[in-house]
């Protein structure tokens, strides 16, 4: 059974307070904090250890377990579960807009709460690595050439301080080319076939292409290679 390690109470009722810590006390979980209303809630945040919220609707004070919900959300990135005696369509709709992890009526029994706290656990924990993956494949996509230039492989676009370069067609090819064999010299029939194709260009088409290249973009670091070929020359990462 997979449940958060530290979970954090905001309930108002002390009967219900202590139910939820006997349910809890079955479980290698630790009550890191308890609190009836949002002030302390919001203060007692910034020095305990959350894994996971569980929130009364109905709380002490002028703000709601809602309207507290919608300022810790800005602030913080756990689950939050709402607790309440209240499932009317408004309380629920309310609810909803905060795209809550779960939500439990009262009353409530120990196999709802655990249920309620292992189910929206597991869809935490799948978000959080459905992020790092994207995050880590948005960053694998893109090839850093020096400090002003970088290269998405997805969009086979070249970006100079972020901003997109405008190539044209052939210039596009010779850059995919060189990318694709970054630190490797590529040869002069290998580019030129590459580029054109079966079309028939005279032995200076390429050298003018890279010129082009050279000087529309002077700092993008194209290094020609007597009598083999041109490679475009990155410094590794230690």
């Amino acid at each position: 059974m997979i449940l958060p390690k530290n979970i954090v109470i905001v309930e108002d009722e002390v009967i219900t307070q202590r139910y939820l810590k006997d349910i809890l006390a079955q479980y290698d979980v630790t009550i890191s904090g308890c609190f009836d209303n949002a002030a302390d809630t919001m203060e007692g945040l910034k020095h305990c250890t959350c894994d996971m919220l569980l929130m009364d609707i109905n709380i002490k004070g002028a703000t709601d377990g809602i309207q507290l919900a919608k300022k810790l959300l800005e602030l913080y990135d756990f689950p939050i579960i709402f607790i309440t005696a209240h499932n009317d369509d408004t309380t629920f709709q309310e609810v909803l807009e905060l795209a809550p992890y779960g939500f439990i009526g009262k009353p409530f029994s120990s196999k709802d709460i655990v249920f309620s706290l292992q189910l929206a656990y597991q869809r935490y924990c799948s978000h959080e690595k459905s992020t790092e993956k994207e995050n880590s494949t948005e960053i694998s996509e893109y090839l850093t050439l020096n400090e002003h230039y970088r290269y998405s492989r997805d969009l086979r676009t070249l970006y100079h301080d972020d901003q997109p370069v405008k190539l044209n067609i052939k210039q596009s090819k010779l850059l995919e080319v060189l990318v694709h064999n970054v630190n490797s010299a590529v040869s002069y029939d290998t580019l030129t076939s590459t580029i054109w194709k079966d079309d028939i260009v005279s032995d200076s088409a390429l050298r003018t292409l890279v010129y082009s290249m050279r000087k529309q973009l002077p700092d993008l670091p194209i290094v020609s290679h007597s009598k083999v070929g041109y490679s475009l020359e990155i410094k590794q990462k230690n």
